[in-house]
């Protein structure tokens, strides 16, 4: 069977290759490999999300849900000094450059590239930053959103980019369903930005 980015465990040789990014202003080089999302360069959908929302301000408790390689993580941690991120993916080879782009930029005391059973379940997100994996199916990935959005703060929002033709405009409305307040944030290259925040 070929590999998913999705896979727990690829199969493909490991091989390595360096990508360019340009986020919030800064020029970044991450380490990509073979077996994981969009190793090639930066994926259209996270630099629209990048390029349309702000830089949190401050410090927190935040989470990168499907992190790959962990170029939304590491540029969240840069920026946000006083932040801690956790970088959450199915993919091993994914959490491994995490790791590693995380050291290299010097933040890896507060990057945690961790399974989605690593995380401590008394941890709460002040904001939850994610390309979601749309490809693994609409009930997987529904039951994914609701896991990990019942795990905001009270005052704590989720940023999600999901292409329009892959569903965006129909999970904003599935959001909504679900008691959270969503809107279009922005509209760029065929992806919709969704800002969801919980209902008190």
């Amino acid at each position: 069977m070929a590999d998913h980015y999705f896979s727990a465990e690829p199969t493909s040789a490991d091989v390595r290759r360096t990508v360019q990014a340009r986020i919030w202003g800064r020029e970044y080089t991450f380490s990509t490999a073979t077996g994981v999302f969009s190793r090639d360069r930066l994926d259209l959908g996270t630099s629209v999300l990048l390029r349309e929302v702000d830089p949190p301000a401050g410090g927190g408790t935040f989470l990168d849900l499907g992190a790959g390689y962990g170029p939304i993580a590491c540029a969240l941690a840069t920026e946000a000094t006083e932040a801690q991120v956790w970088a959450v993916d199915v993919n091993n080879r994914a959490l491994e450059l995490t790791a590693d782009n995380a050291k290299a930029l010097g933040v890896a005391d507060r990057v945690h590239p961790v399974l989605p059973d690593g995380v401590p379940d008394e941890l709460r997100f002040d904001e939850i930053w994610s390309n979601p994996a749309i490809h693994i199916g609409k009930p997987e990935l529904h039951r994914m959103l609701l896991h990990w959005l019942s795990r905001l703060t009270p005052d704590g929002l989720a940023w999600l980019v999901v292409s329009k033709n892959l569903g965006g405009d129909s999970l904003q409305r599935w959001l909504q369903e679900q008691g959270y307040a969503c809107e279009r944030h922005a509209s760029a290259k065929g992806f919709r930005v969704l800002r969801a925040t919980p209902i008190p």
